[in-house]
């Protein structure tokens, strides 16, 4: 694989996912509602969980969004991961993934300059809502908005790449609503993104406690949460590390037009 072609092919297929976000329009404005909801409507029952009362001061109802924002930063890269693997369902109904896997750069490649345009479109919604965010004067570290990047990056495309694991399995369009069901809604719900795990602990949830500890959202939640205030959580950075590695490799094997073949009973020629 030469450089030359290397480039082209990222800037060919990133320019492709971004043009199609831009026409999109609804895309964006949907991936900052939804977080929007939660944090100026939703936070106010949520508050019970901390142990804060309804009736409490306006600065600690603040307190509490800028609690929760890192989570909803999380929510944003997990849907918008999740919709990147129905646009490879899509494409692989199309034919478009068959052409693109018979050019002669490798698969891997491939899925990862995939996982990259994903990522670019993850990032640039994440900060989108950070800035709807300071307009209503919800106030977070200036400088965690550029120390967040990187952690922001990293949990992006181990989103990205858990959707293009789940793409290989997800053989029609029609059934793509169920399976995020199954994924979106308990990788949220069961982690850190709305309240601390430790409450968990305190209200007798263990099942839940320990589930949310090996949830890899939980992970990527507290890796942009930590990096926000110029703190580094080890754990949390190896565990998605060790994720993205082990979903891409998922994408990666599963997107063999080899063992495609096979399944279908053919014989590689």
């Amino acid at each position: 694989m030469k450089l030359k072609h290397a480039v082209m092919a990222l800037q060919a297929i990133s320019s492709r996912e971004i043009n199609k976000f831009v026409r999109q329009r609804g895309r964006l404005f949907s991936a900052l509602v939804r977080p929007a909801l939660w944090l100026f409507v939703f936070a106010v029952g949520f508050q019970n969980v901390l142990g804060i009362s309804i009736m409490a001061p306006y600065e600690t109802y603040i307190e509490y969004q800028v609690y929760i924002v890192p989570g909803l930063l999380g929510i944003i890269l997990l849907f918008n991961g999740m919709q990147s693997s129905l646009a490879m369902v899509y494409d692989r109904e199309m034919g478009l993934m068959r052409l693109l896997l018979t050019s002669p750069l490798p698969r891997w490649y491939l899925l990862l300059t995939k996982l990259i345009a994903g990522t670019v479109l993850s990032v640039l919604q994440a900060y989108a809502f950070l800035i709807l965010c300071a307009l209503f004067q919800i106030e977070l570290p200036l400088i965690g908005w550029l120390k967040a990047l990187p952690a922001l990056i990293l949990g992006a495309m181990m989103l990205g790449a858990v959707g293009l694991a789940l793409s290989v399995y997800i053989k029609q369009l029609e059934n793509f609503a169920g399976t995020m069901n199954f994924v979106i809604f308990p990788m949220f719900f069961i982690s850190s993104a709305l309240y601390p795990l430790w409450k968990l602990e305190d209200a007798g949830a263990e099942i839940l406690h320990l589930l949310a500890q090996y949830n890899p959202f939980t992970h990527v939640v507290e890796l942009i949460r930590f990096s926000f205030y110029n703190q580094f959580n080890a754990t949390s950075f190896y565990t998605v590390i060790i994720c993205l590695f082990i979903f891409f490799s998922l994408a990666v094997w599963g997107y063999d037009p080899q063992r495609g073949m096979a399944r279908k009973g053919g014989k590689p020629g």
